[in-house]
């Protein structure tokens, strides 16, 4: 089976690093196309509003767009990795709770596997799997392929 469109999800930490090197190379078994997706959690969403009530910035929309593009930033070194390599490479970022959205699009995008970091920014050494992780493989339809930190 040959997996022609990844979803790699990543939320910029270092732990997904080592998936980013393994998603390169799929393109040996081949893998055309690769969307790269971040979530903006629906907690960092939830702190902004509650900055904003407090009076400390204008608006929530406008922070969360500069989020956003510092987003855009640090995932375009990802893009343009992926792009060398020969992929095909699209860009979304999305807000809401991690594993939800990465469902979303998995099914949206209709892709042929989901590549995804063990642990993410929580990176906690206790457990086994990251919860981000674990749900998405307990939930998805199409097969992931989990990279150990």
């Amino acid at each position: 089976m040959v997996f022609e469109k990844i979803l790699y999800p990543t939320d910029l930490s270092k732990a997904t690093k080592k998936t980013l090197i393994y998603t390169k190379h799929l393109k040996e078994a081949g893998t055309k196309e690769v969307v790269v997706l971040n979530v903006i959690d629906q907690k960092i969403i939830d702190t902004i509003v509650l900055i904003v009530s407090a009076k400390v910035v204008q608006s929530v929309e406008s922070e969360i767009k500069k989020l956003e593009e510092d987003r855009k930033k640090r995932l375009e070194p990802i893009i343009a990795e992926l792009k060398e390599c020969g992929y095909s490479v699209r860009m979304r970022i999305e807000r809401g709770i991690p594993y939800k959205e990465i469902l979303r699009i998995e099914e949206e995008e209709d892709v042929s596997a989901i590549v995804i970091g063990s642990h993410g920014t929580s990176n906690i050494e206790e457990m086994l799997i990251g919860s981000v992780s674990e749900k998405v493989i307990r939930w998805c339809k199409k097969p992931v392929l989990v990279i150990k930190r």
